[in-house]
Order: structure tokens, then C-alpha cells, then sequence
């Protein structure tokens, strides 16, 4: 099998969709079945696997400048596929996987990877620039594809529901968490935490772009119903890089910081964070939607209790180890972090379900499954 995997994702900061992108590389490298693997970037192939970067590059401040400019969004819309395809255009011969939506031009048979749908259904909580940008491209993916991947069956009939794709050819393939992310001792922790003003066990914690889809501002407003003695003792910590409309959420998150029950560590060293999610007395995580909801999967193979939302895919994610509510309501919510914090008995069962439910996920598994889906996809015609 000849593939061109695209790996822009891989680079400063970090998301999510990164990390997908770097664990199904690492394991697509050493996959029998796999002839030839060439990583595709920009508008050109690169030679090797990029390296996840905790520092932005010269080009970081360029992208966003670009993001906040509809003329130069426009413009690279109109110029980047010509350039992909003039890179790609003796390339019939391969299988092109988009890991980030897209897919240029291709001579060949390709894949695309849709993460969720929120450029279309929650178009509100991006720049309004960055979604006229989506939408025309997206649409033309959908055109181009052989087939798509989805990081869960919510997304993936959300997907086929929108665009009356056919579902059959949509697959669902989960993410993992990766192997840094597991149960530390109080010695392995104590440095790193201290570097954050941490103690292991002295916090509960938020990791998500501070934006409104990760409902951050009910989630202060339940963090703030707590009794005092309980919310000063474990203090709500968020890290996250910055979003997209957040002036509001900065302003509540301000003030929960002034009334000494919550701190904002900003954007954390990624060998930091599997410190800092297993250091944690709880998890929290009520976000209105997620098309996978990785932290919640690092949380547990971290061996942290989660409290969660019901939404959208956090169901299929948490499994039966997690307790989750509606994340709209506020009480309900409060309840919840309140009995993580203190239910010794439940916590000690989330523990182990959680470390057990976590284990049945892995990046080899999300490897395989994404190879059955090419070999389906060059099976035919």
C-alpha cells in the first residue's frame, strides 16, 4: 500500500487533531501492509514525521495573522489547492489520507478524517472568516472523497445525517489516549506541580481551548455554588490555548481568579500535561459538543474521577465510568464536582473503571481500523 498521509497538523500548538495525526504516523510507520508512507505538508512532501513543537515557529504568527484577514484567507483558498495539486499530481498511484478535514486535488483514491461538524453546526463559536473558508472547502472534500473517517459513531451519523452522505461509507474509528498519560506517584508529580503552584491531589482541572462550545462559564458558575471551604481547598484549574470569542469567559474566569477558587495556567508544556491531568483530584468537562472528547480519555488513563456532560459523543467516550449530566445545568453540575471530590467510595470505583474503560482504546487499534478502511476504499473500482 503507497500512502501520503497529510501531517499539518503537527505543529505548534498542539491539539487534539495533532496528536491523532502524530500516534496514527508513529504506528502507521512500522504497519506491515504499508509499502511506501510519504508525509505531505503545506504544499510539499517533507521527509520525515514532524515532531510536535511546544514553541510557535516563524510561521504561527503568520497563520494567525492570516486567520484574521478575510482577503488572505480568501486568498490562500483559491491559491493552495492549485499548488497541492501541481505537488500531487503524479501521485495516482498512492492513497491520499486528509487527517484534518481536507483533501486537495488528488489523481488518486483518498480519505478524509472529519473530526466533528462544528464549522456547520456550531458555526457561531469560530471566525466568521475561518467558516466562510470551511464551508467551501469542506464541501469540496466531500466531493473528492472515497470514503471518511470519523472519531465516533455520534459524528459519524451527524455526518451522514447533514450532507445525506451514505453512511456506509463513513467509518467511525475512536482515538486513544497516549502512553504518557497514566497514574503517577506524588514524587514523580511534586516538581512539575510545584513549577505550576500545585500540589498533587490539591485541584480539580479543565483542559480545552477557552472557547464557548467548551461551556467554561457554567462550568465557573457550577465550580462557584460549591461551599467555600470545599472549591478553596481544590481549587478549579483550566489550561488551554486561547479560542475564538472568549471575552466573556476571560471576564468570568477573572473573577473566580480574584475570589481565590480557580486559576488559568494558560497554555501548559505538553511534557507537562500528563503531570498536571494526573495530578488532579477531578476532572471536569462539560462541553456542549465534541466530535471525540480526547481530555476525557487522558483523564482516566491518568487515573483522575471525570464528571462530564452527556452531550453529544462524551457518552460513547466516557463509557459507564464517568459521572455526567446535562451541561446546561448549573445544579446539577455542582452536584456532580461536589460528590467527585468527596464520594471516597465512587472515586475509588471511577478509578479503576476509568483506568479499565481507558485501556480499551489504543492508537494500534485506531492504526488497523483506519487501514481497513483504505483497503476497502482500494478494493473497489
Amino acid at each position: 500500500m503507497n500512502l501520503i498521509l497529510s501531517v499539518d497538523p503537527v505543529r505548534f500548538p498542539l491539539t487534539g487533531i495533532g496528536r491523532y495525526t502524530y500516534e496514527l504516523a508513529r504506528v502507521l510507520e512500522s504497519t506491515d501492509g504499508v509499502k511506501r508512507l510519504r508525509y505531505f505538508s503545506g504544499a510539499r512532501f517533507v521527509s520525515g514525521l514532524p515532531s510536535p513543537s511546544d514553541t510557535s515557529d516563524s510561521g504561527h504568527g503568520l497563520r494567525r495573522m492570516v486567520q484574521k484577514s478575510a482577503l488572505a484567507i480568501e486568498a490562500y483558498r483559491v491559491l493552495m489547492p492549485l499548488l497541492r495539486a501541481r505537488a500531487l499530481r503524479d501521485c495516482s498511484d498512492a492513497l491520499y489520507h486528509g487527517t484534518n478535514f481536507f483533501i486537495p486535488p488528488f489523481p488518486g483514491k483518498s480519505v478524509a478524517t472529519f473530526h466533528d461538524l462544528s464549522p456547520f453546526t456550531w458555526a457561531h463559536c469560530h471566525a466568521p472568516q475561518r467558516i466562510r473558508y470551511l464551508q467551501k472547502e469542506l464541501g469540496k472534500t466531500l466531493e473528492r472523497a472515497d470514503a471518511l473517517i470519523t472519531d465516533s459513531e455520534f459524528t459519524r451519523r451527524e455526518l451522514a445525517a447533514y450532507f445525506s452522505w451514505p453512511i456506509e461509507h463513513i467509518h467511525a474509528v475512536p482515538l486513544a489516549s497516549s502512553e504518557e498519560f497514566r497514574p503517577r506517584t506524588a514524587d514523580e508529580l511534586r516538581d512539575v506541580l510545584a513549577g505550576h503552584g500545585l500540589e498533587p491531589g490539591g485541584y480539580s482541572l479543565f483542559v480545552g481551548t477557552l472557547e464557548p462550545r467548551k461551556n467554561i462559564e457554567t462550568l465557573l458558575d457550577a465550580y462557584g455554588r460549591l461551599p467555600a471551604p470545599l472549591k478553596k481547598r481544590w481549587p478549579l484549574v483550566l489550561t488551554g490555548y486561547q479560542g475564538w470569542r472568549n471575552d466573556e469567559i476571560r471576564k468570568r474566569l477573572d473573577q473566580a481568579v480574584d475570589e481565590g477558587w480557580a486559576r488559568h495556567l494558560g497554555f501548559v508544556p505538553s511534557e507537562d500535561l500528563p503531570l498536571l491531568f494526573a495530578g488532579a483530584r477531578l476532572f471536569t468537562f462539560p462541553s456542549l459538543y465534541e466530535g471525540f472528547g480526547l481530555p476525557v480519555l487522558e483523564a482516566m488513563s491518568s487515573g483522575v474521577p471525570v464528571v462530564c456532560s452527556n452531550s453529544s459523543s462524551l457518552p460513547e467516550v466516557a463509557g459507564n465510568a464517568a459521572l455526567m449530566c446535562d451541561p446546561q445545568d448549573t445544579v446539577a453540575l455542582t452536584e456532580l464536582i461536589a460528590r467527585g471530590l468527596e464520594d471516597e467510595s465512587w472515586r475509588v470505583s471511577a478509578i479503576t473503571d476509568g483506568l479499565t474503560h481507558a485501556a480499551s482504546f489504543s492508537w494500534q487499534r485506531c492504526a488497523m481500523q483506519t487501514m481497513d478502511v483504505y483497503r476497502r476504499v482500494l478494493s473497489v473500482g
